[in-house]
């Protein structure tokens, strides 16, 4: 009834997961010892290795961080430097550095983009020309090219204070935003992200509108009129900071709709408004509706978890429960969800694929397989089988998890916690079970000689909160049905504990095989063969038919010849 890891495991050269996974497949395009079709020794020679880029590694993430900067600085200071000259003329050494370092990095991303590998049936292309050929036919070949055109030569003829020529470097844009998608995809925070995120956008529309606003009135005229910036003759307003602050003050003002701003003057001055108060309002539709909806996700879990619970309480209401079993039920609840266990792994995972999930599996649950002799020692094959099957299940103190005599229909890993073997009082405690051990699986066996039959030998009682694995009867049987040996492992285990509990017929278990057995697998064969000559008999119908039709087919075509 019950199994423990007694001795250690001696260390084997492939480890658990090793043996699990399997080795790594080679790739054949980097075996220097095979030759590509078509080339003879002499000519193919050993292939030149060139650097790709693989857009699943690391790697490239780390590279998007890079040109992610860049494109950044240029999304934000491009347009500030553009209108407020001031601090373009002032720090014109520390630009100059700036720009050029982004534009290498710009070349850099370029260079790198003709190396980033793609896949084709299934693997990753390494071909340099192939690589080439597919970066030039994607959209952003085309942006990248003009986000390169040296526009800077203009400065020859109008000066360097005119960092609008630069405007081209926006078109580098979109690895911006696919740096914010694989980070939200990579981040354990996706809807903090997400949040920060848009804030993020907000700024940067405000930012802009504050920047397209100071030019606005620098072109109209500094204090022509109540609408536009104050005159900058005015020390006060004169100086940088409080140029962008109150551009940036105004900008927020109108977006977000929430004060009041001078009224418009000139017509071109009421066409900036309303455009502005356009975008206001899809900005603020925008934050209502990502903020309630990244919120609703956040809370998605609890407000699922607790409507479970409601639905529990108003259950045991209704049918009148006691108030000592009512909370003990919340109690359970409850160490679900502080030990964050109230998860479906089964409904997360159910879109991946069954290998897929047995590997997840078993990294999720190593420490507890490990423990496990059964598998330890079985094939990566029936270890699949098994994982895929385990149900977990929870079990508050006191409870029983099986009671002597009652019907065996599953087995039990032990993933976390400690169990009792208790006599018929519930009290006396014969032993203590804890991780990694396993019962059940004499009742749900069936070896033959067994006294109790599927029935429980043993009282089981969680001392604290446990954490189980259970795996049917059905389930059991069917995984062993492909590995004897295993199933040969467990009942050899089985019937030693039973021999020592005095609980199996030893004349019967040293028997051949049982009579009953034997006219089962009899009828069973009887069945399949009278299976097998019914379809015999429908093909030999078939056949019978098709020779007949061919027949008169070939007679049909001798007398069109004929005639």
């Amino acid at each position: 009834w019950a199994s423990l890891r007694g001795t250690p495991v001696t260390e084997r050269h492939d480890s658990f997961l090793e043996r699990f996974r399997g080795p790594e497949l080679k790739d054949l395009n980097q075996d220097s010892g095979i030759k590509e079709l078509g080339h003879s020794d002499s000519l193919g020679g050993k292939k030149k290795e060139i650097w790709i880029m693989d857009p699943a590694a690391d790697q490239y993430y780390r590279w998007l961080t890079v040109i992610a900067a860049p494109v950044f600085y240029n999304l934000m200071m491009i347009v500030t430097r553009a209108c407020f000259n001031e601090l373009q003329d002032t720090y014109t050494k520390l630009w100059i550095a700036l720009d050029y370092t982004a534009d290498f990095i710009y070349y850099a991303d370029t260079f790198v983009r003709s190396r980033t590998g793609y896949l084709e049936q299934g693997l990753l292309v390494k071909d340099a020309k192939k690589l080439r050929d597919k970066y030039r036919t994607t959209p952003q070949f085309k942006y990248d090219m003009i986000s390169m055109i040296p526009t800077d030569l203009l400065f020859l003829n109008y000066g360097y204070n005119n960092p609008e020529f630069r405007f081209n470097r926006l078109c580098k844009i979109s690895r911006l935003f696919e740096f914010f998608e694989r980070t939200e995809t990579r981040t354990s925070f996706p809807n903090m992200f997400r949040i920060s995120n848009l804030v993020l956008y907000i700024l940067v529309i405000i930012h802009w509108n504050a920047c397209l606003f100071f030019a606005l009135s620098k072109t109209i005229g500094f204090g022509s009129d109540t609408w536009v910036y104050p005159n900058i003759s005015h020390p006060e307003h004169g100086r940088l900071a409080r140029k962008y602050i109150y551009s940036l003050y105004w900008s927020t003002l109108t977006l977000t709709t929430i004060g009041e701003t001078p009224a418009p003057v000139k017509d071109i001055e009421y066409l900036f408004v309303i455009s502005d108060f356009l975008t206001g309002v899809l900005i603020f539709a925008s934050i209502v509706g990502n903020v309630g909806a990244m919120i609703s996700n956040m809370n998605a879990s609890r407000a699922e978890f607790q409507a479970k619970i409601d639905s529990i309480k108003q259950y045991m209401q209704f049918r009148k429960v006691s108030k000592e079993l009512e909370a003990r039920v919340i109690k359970w609840f409850d160490y679900l969800w502080t030990e964050k266990k109230t998860c479906d792994e089964k409904e997360v995972l159910k879109n991946l694929p069954d290998k897929l999930k047995a590997e997840i599996a078993v990294n999720v649950h190593l420490d507890t397989l490990k423990k496990v002799r059964i598998f330890q020692d079985c094939e990566a094959g029936l270890l699949i089988e098994l994982v895929l099957k385990l149900q977990p299940q929870v079990f508050s103190p006191g409870d029983y998890i099986c009671k002597k005599g009652d019907i065996g229909r599953e087995m039990y890993i032990i993933k976390e916690g400690k169990l009792a073997v208790v006599a018929d009082d519930g009290v006396t405690q014969f032993v203590v079970l804890s991780d990694g051990a396993y019962f059940g699986e004499i009742s749900i066996l069936g070896i033959k000689g067994s006294k109790a039959g599927n029935r429980r030998t043993a009282n089981i009682r969680s001392v604290g909160y446990s954490d189980l694995f259970a795996l049917s009867k059905d389930d059991l049987m069917e995984a062993l049905t492909e590995y004897p040996e295993a199933k040969k492992v467990l009942e050899e285990k089985g019937k030693a504990i039973l021999m020592k509990d005095n609980l199996i017929d030893e004349a019967v278990a040293n028997a051949g095989a049982d009579p009953k057995d034997t006219e089962e697998k009899i009828a069973k064969l009887q069945s399949n063969l009278d299976d097998m000559q019914n379809k015999l008999a429908k093909l030999m119908a078939e056949m019978t038919s098709n020779h007949t039709r061919i027949k008169q087919r070939v007679t049909q075509m001798e007398a069109k010849v004929k005639s």
